[in-house]
């Protein structure tokens, strides 16, 4: 992204735009946990969750929430596919891209309306 916008800004592209900076400052907060956690967390660490069947699986599939300035939610997801390639950083910093790829047409809508009513 960050490639995009330099081009962008040599280029003097200077009309308004949503930038990388407007999508980090919409964000209020982030939360990351994996379905497994969901659902200990729905079991409250009970004997159910203890059972949960496919718990492997749970474990490699990582959520990022992003509760937005507005209140809006926002989430992202990434997946392993081998066991042994799981890393938990790097799952929430691809879940947190594919969150952060959802606010773009988000915030380019809302600018569309702003430049829109003031015609």
């Amino acid at each position: 992204m960050n490639s995009i916008e330099q081009e962008i800004q040599a280029k003097g592209l200077t009309a308004p735009r949503i930038t990388p900076s407007d999508i980090e400052n919409s964000i209020d907060s982030e939360h990351y946990f994996t379905a497994l956690d969901g659902i200990d967390g729905l079991y409250r660490g009970g004997p159910e969750a203890q059972a949960i069947p496919n718990a492997v699986p749970l474990g490699l599939l990582t959520f990022c929430v992003l509760v937005l300035k507005n209140g809006f939610t926002v989430t992202g997801e990434s997946a392993c596919a081998s066991p042994e390639n799981f890393d938990a950083g790097i799952g929430r910093k691809i879940a947190r891209q594919n969150a952060i790829q959802k606010i773009w047409p988000l915030e380019g809508y809302r600018l569309r309306c702003e430049l829109a009513n003031a015609q």
